[in-house]
């Protein structure tokens, strides 16, 4: 080998990827993507079409169909909001504390993951109908949850706990308590520490978890049909009216349906995604 060729031989070297095999894992990961995902997606979006375009405006626009969508996203943004709040207490007390039976609380916080959503749905009307161990003192003072939009609000907070905790989890754990310590040496009190310091470095994750519960949420079925009461046009959600047209066989409903939710959940995330980069942006 000449000297000469020596510089073109490693200019082609340094051309090369760093990570072996990544034309082939694209690919697949593409192929995958495609054919689980993206397919479904595509022909979701094609088959309202077939009613013609004034009939899926007024297949859409029907009382008991907006109705339903609007109580599917409004109680999971009422949800995602409660769990917001609540997720990042859960986790913070996890993280930061040591207490009789700590792992087994740690634990349970993963039991809407494990827990069939049909079964969480029973426990949940047994517990808040008006004779149960809950549900019986709230009737009580007057305030009634099963069988109501505040069951779904329930069923959906139990459901989308552990998004948020387990997102804010690690991120808090890594943080560790450094940042506050030396906030606190710069006269800081434990509220503006928290606020300043510790809230921002969470936010990310904690959008993210929020994001993953209302997508969660929008979508649950099994927890909720039992508690809801599924009573049209006060507390029917839109996956059970996606259900009741397929029974029909109304699959140009149901995909009508199913497409104003993938749309509006696009946005929702869409804009989550978007408060995030700006949070980014602003460091």
């Amino acid at each position: 080998m000449s000297v000469a060729t020596a510089p073109a031989l490693t200019v082609r070297w340094h051309n090369k990827s760093a990570l072996p095999g990544f034309g082939l894992t694209l690919g697949f990961t593409l192929f995958y993507l495609s054919a689980i995902v993206l397919v479904l997606l595509t022909a979701l979006l094609i088959r309202p079409w077939s009613l013609g375009f004034q009939s899926f405006l007024a297949e859409i626009a029907a009382p008991r169909v907006v109705h339903a969508l609007d109580l599917s996203f409004s109680a999971s943004a009422i949800a995602a909001a409660i769990n917001s709040v609540m997720g990042l207490l859960v986790a913070w007390v996890l993280v930061r504390y040591r207490f009789p039976l700590h792992r087994l609380v740690d634990a349970i916080i993963d039991l809407p993951f494990a827990l069939p959503t049909a079964v969480a749905g029973i426990a949940l009307s047994a517990l808040y109908a008006q004779t149960g161990w809950i549900g019986a003192p709230l009737a009580r003072a007057g305030l009634k949850v099963a069988y109501t939009p505040l069951g779904v609000v329930v069923a959906l907070v139990f459901i989308g706990l552990p998004f948020v905790v387990r997102t804010i989890q690690p991120v808090l754990a890594d943080a560790g308590r450094e940042p506050e310590e030396a906030a606190a040496t710069l006269g800081a009190t434990r509220w503006q520490a928290f606020h300043r310091v510790v809230l921002p470095a969470l936010a990310p994750a904690l959008i993210t978890g929020t994001g993953l519960a209302f997508a969660r949420a929008v979508g649950e079925y099994g927890s909720v049909i039992f508690i809801a009461g599924n009573l049209p046009m006060r507390s029917e959600i839109a996956p059970l009216l996606i259900v009741i047209k397929l029974e029909e066989y109304d699959y140009a409903g149901a995909a009508a349906i199913g497409g104003v939710m993938l749309g509006l959940s696009f946005l929702m995330l869409f804009a989550l995604n978007g408060v995030q980069a700006w949070m980014a942006a602003r460091k």
